[in-house]
Order: C-alpha cells, then structure tokens, then sequence
C-alpha cells in the first residue's frame, strides 16, 4: 500500500470517494457515477446486521447503452463490455471532475455460469485503462439482491427479460432459475413474450390453447406470422425481442383465457424459485425487481397468491432500490472497506489490493 492508500481514496482517509456502477443486462449497459463518504469510524456491523449506509446517489442521470453485451466462446465478451463501458465511465469522470474511483462493481447477466472471461480480464484491464484498484464482478441476481434489499436475509425475484430468483442467510447465497431465455429464466419477459407468441401461433394453426387475440397482436408487430423464425432465430437479441411482446400478454389477460394462463404460469415459476432460496427460518424478506412486474395486477395478483402460499413465513416488503442501486451499494462499500455480503467465486468476485473483511467473522484482521 501507498502512503495515500487504495487509488480512489483521499489520503486522510475522511473525504468523498468516488464510485463508479455498472448493470449489465439483456437490454444493454447502464453506467453510473456516485460519491460517498465513508462511516470511517462507525462500528462495523455485527453479523446479520443492517447496512451501515444506503446505496449514493447517481451524480446525474446514468449512461445507457441499448446494445447487449456479447456472448462468445469464452462467455460474455470482456472486450465487448470495454468497448462500451470505458467511453461512459470517462465522460462520467471528466464531467464530475474525477481523476480517480475508489472502486468500481460490475452487475453482469449470466456471470455465475458464462463469467470466466470476465474475471480473469476486467480487473487488469480496469486498472491499465481507469486505474482501478478494487473491482467487484456481481452477478446481476446480486446487485438485484442488494438493491432491493441491501443486508437483510430474504429472498429477491429478479424478473425482466430473464428471471432468477436469489436469497441469503447471509453467510452464503442460494439461486434458483436465470439459466437463459433458451433453458429457464421461467415467468421473465422473455418467457412471457415467447408462451404469448406459442399461443399466437397455436392460433395460427388451429390448435388448442391458441388465441386470435395475441395472434392479431403478433402479425401487427411482427408481420405474417410464418415469417416469424425468420425473423427471430438469427437474432442475438432474440431474448430482447421475445420480452418485447410480454406487455402484449398483460394487456390482454382481463379478456384473453389464454393470455390469463400464461400470467398465472409465470406466477407460479416465480414462487417456486423464490421458494427454492428463501431461508427457512425466521421471518425472511422477500422483495420484488424488475420491469416484468410493471405489468400490474394482471401479473401480481397471482403472484401474491403464489407467495402466500409457498411462503407464508416470509415477509413481503418493497424493492428499496434497482439493481443499478445495489452496484453503487456494492462499490460503496467496497471502497469503504465495508462490504459484508457473503463472498462467492462466481457470484460476487472481489479483486481488491486489500481484500474485504471475512463474512465468517466480521471482528478478524484484514489479510
């Protein structure tokens, strides 16, 4: 370590440091920067304890990208994120003024499973590029834990295009689901749109379970619907595309039977992952996040009926925050020497110059 400790930090240790936040998602890169100044003297948190601070907020309106991050042989593309993220993360430093970040936390859909490039070349890269030297790689279930939730034990139902569901007891985290639009991602946008395309098509067809509704809906958005493969299977954004129709699904389930049943599906996926993670002891949270859940009450009226009855011990609270939120929250904390969440190779990968303190034992020494 340096006299002025971790780059990003002031050099008594007392002042603003900056942050910066990333979510990455199946509808593209959001892009944040905030400043926080860390409880330095507050006591650390005791085991299972509350979050020592909420997640800053963004200094101005995040950056967007539309544009999805790609998936290639060795998993998500490291080289496709920087290319995004590094022009946005050095407008947000040349307009605050910043030459340095404290720390930075990556939300990144499918890291558990397709994150290996991720982590072996963000954190040097990262580095050379903004001189980072602490980085958290979450996946997207984590910051949409933490936002949601912050430190609590409970469970969080993560549904837009995708869907995975996520709980901790706070010593380890539990996931259920988020396999992708082609395996699971059971009760998401993107899972929604496709059983409401199936139906238009049944339609189509003359089959069972088919509905002229939806099928009038598709050809309006999408052309004749025998053109529909074409259209959809060349596609990388085809998870994106899907998702766009489940709004379609929603709008027509007070009228349409099997617009309706579609909906009650997606309600029943949801409960069961979320009741596959959620502690089993005590009064746990369980909160909701996503845009799947604007679609109202024609999606969380079953939903409520789901949870009640798988989860009658858990207690239903609102989201404090989005997944963007719990990026900010992860790389405040970081920065602070504060962060608490329980470590997981492939969930929540720390690389750090001074490692974050052992979940296990909050009172042990920094290594």
């Amino acid at each position: 370590m340096t006299p002025d400790g971790v780059h990003g930090e002031p050099r008594d240790g007392q002042g603003p440091s900056l942050v910066l936040a990333v979510d990455s998602g199946g509808s593209g890169l959001r892009v944040a920067l905030a400043a926080c100044t860390p409880p330095v003297d507050a006591p650390f948190p005791a085991h299972g304890g509350a979050a020592p601070s909420p997640s800053p907020a963004p200094l101005g309106a995040p950056l967007t990208s539309t544009e999805p991050v790609r998936t290639g042989p060795g998993g998500i593309s490291a080289a496709h994120l920087l290319e995004q993220l590094l022009p946005m993360a050095r407008r947000l430093m040349t307009e605050a003024g910043a030459e340095r970040l404290g720390a930075v936390a990556v939300g990144a859909a499918g890291l558990a499973t397709l994150g290996d490039e991720l982590r072996a070349e963000l954190p040097t890269a990262l580095r050379r590029e903004l001189g980072v030297r602490r980085l958290a790689l979450a996946a997207d279930a984590v910051t949409a834990y933490t936002g949601a939730l912050g430190t609590r034990s409970g469970a969080v139902i993560a549904a837009g295009t995708g869907m995975i569901a996520i709980g901790t007891d706070l010593t380890s985290w539990r996931r259920a689901d988020g396999w992708g639009h082609l395996l699971g991602d059971c009760g998401g946008g993107a899972w929604i749109g496709r059983a409401g395309l199936e139906a238009a098509l049944r339609a189509f067809d003359g089959r069972p379970g088919g509905s002229g509704a939806l099928l009038s809906r598709a050809e309006e958005m999408f052309g004749p619907v025998p053109g529909l493969p074409g259209l959809l299977y060349p596609r990388t954004d085809r998870a994106a595309l899907l998702a766009s129709f489940a709004p379609e699904v929603a709008d027509r389930a007070a009228t349409d039977p099997a617009a309706a049943d579609i909906l009650r599906a997606a309600a029943r996926h949801m409960a069961e992952s979320a009741a596959a993670v959620c502690p089993a002891d005590g009064e746990p949270s369980l909160a909701l996040t996503g845009g799947v859940f604007n679609m109202g009450d024609a999606l969380l009226g079953p939903l409520g009926e789901e949870l009640a009855r798988r989860l009658p011990h858990a207690r239903r609270v609102p989201a404090a925050g989005d997944p963007l939120d719990g990026a900010l929250r992860i790389a405040a904390d970081l920065a602070a020497d504060r962060l608490v969440l329980p470590p997981d190779e492939r969930m929540l990968f720390v690389a750090a110059e001074k490692p974050y303190r052992d979940i296990h034992d909050p009172n042990s020494p920094q290594v």
